[in-house]
């Protein structure tokens, strides 16, 4: 395993999405922050099934960055809940890793 990890949340927009990406690499909190397309997410919230149209970002950052980005996605993000999951990355291109952690320093 190695100390990069990936961060998985979920926004409502485009604009949420850029905003928080940006801030989160010109911050060092991530190397990089992937916005992908809209997707339809299905869950349950307060007793009810919700429908909604949401972006998934992906951080990539280090075990080191954890604490400071969960701060910043409470801080910038427009749910009550955000979504924040936190993968381990066991392998990888060493060049792709020596270059997230010289990012996130």
């Amino acid at each position: 395993m190695t100390e990069v990890v990936l961060i998985l949340t979920t926004v409502p927009d485009d604009g949420a999405g850029e905003t928080l990406a940006r801030t989160l690499v010109e911050e060092r909190l991530a190397a990089c922050v992937n916005v992908l397309p809209p997707m339809t997410s299905i869950y349950r919230w307060r007793g009810a099934v919700e429908h909604d149209s949401e972006r998934q970002l992906v951080v990539k950052t280090t075990r080191h960055q954890i604490g400071a980005v969960r701060e910043r996605i409470a801080q910038l993000h427009p749910y009550e809940l955000p979504e924040l999951l936190v993968l381990d990355v066991i392998d990888g291109s060493p060049g792709y890793l020596d270059w997230v952690r010289t990012e996130t320093r």
